[in-house]
């Protein structure tokens, strides 16, 4: 989990797309596909917290 807090957003996004494109393979169990799955929420959480961030250091610099 240590690692995903210091994942980049680029990084983060690289990570979930993976996850993306793993659940489309024909040839994924299912508890491989719950695990990429729970993984891809990971990322997806972390991708939404960084622009969350950004989102508001925007709006403080916007307002000055």
């Amino acid at each position: 989990m240590a690692e995903k807090k210091n994942l980049s957003f680029e990084e983060a996004l690289e990570k979930l797309e993976a996850s993306a494109e793993c659940l489309k393979s024909d040839q994924i169990s299912l508890e491989e596909a719950l695990k990429s799955f729970e993984k891809g929420i990971e990322y997806y959480n972390k991708c939404s917290s960084i622009l969350n961030n950004a989102k508001q250091k925007i709006e403080v610099y916007s307002k000055e």
